[in-house]
């Protein structure tokens, strides 16, 4: 497994912003988009591309483009989905696939409820949108659910993650190969398994609680 923390000047000073009790939902969902923006930036420098003919203003050339098929876009409902507009923007032609996962908060363990996603995905690139990586199993069941179609190439962007759940990550996905982006690595996992020092549940600071 392959993790990389983006530690940006940028992303820590928007992370601190994010993660002040007295930020209103409205700023902390445009922070989550452009957070999203900048870490998708560090998250897709392996995004395959082919080589395409142009011709310039000025003489013909040889780019690149985004090969096909196109890369799978995998928010996990729902604070999954305060990062996907970040993620689009950068990555316009990208396909979006939804993986809906909720943790029991008495026995921490994820439960898939909804999904809609290719049956094939053998030869697709992945990327999974998660901003919290607290225990692992959410993540891991994600990614598992994705590798089971066929995935080879899966990458996870996160805002925040614990040491406990980047540990829970790689023993679940053991003889893999996974990327994992995040813009920090805090402390620890309090009792009830929140990051600490955290940002307090996502969905509920995105959102609201209903």
């Amino acid at each position: 497994m392959r993790v990389h923390v983006a530690d940006h000047p940028l992303i820590t000073h928007k992370l601190t912003v994010l993660r002040d009790v007295n930020t209103p939902s409205p700023v902390f969902r445009a922070l989550v988009e452009e957070l999203m923006t900048l870490l998708a930036y560090e998250g897709t420098r392996g995004v395959r591309v082919e080589p395409v003919d142009i011709v310039t203003p000025v003489a013909p050339t040889t780019g690149v483009r985004i090969a096909e098929p196109r890369p799978l876009i995998v928010p996990i409902l729902r604070a999954g989905l305060g990062m996907l507009e970040g993620m689009v923007k950068l990555l316009p032609s990208a396909e979006v696939g939804f993986l809906g996962m909720a943790r029991d908060e008495e026995t921490l363990e994820p439960t898939t409820y909804a999904e809609r996603l290719p049956d094939d995905l053998s030869d697709r690139q992945c990327f999974v949108l998660d901003p919290m990586l607290a225990t692992g199993g959410s993540l891991s069941a994600a990614i598992r659910f994705l590798l089971e179609r066929g995935a080879t190439d899966v990458t996870a962007i996160c805002i925040l993650a614990a040491p406990e759940g980047l540990t829970a990550v790689e023993q679940s996905l053991e003889g893999h190969e996974v990327s994992i982006v995040v813009g920090a690595v805090d402390e620890r996992l309090n009792e009830h398994g929140y990051i600490v020092p955290g940002l307090g549940d996502a969905g509920d600071r995105l959102y609201g609680t209903v």
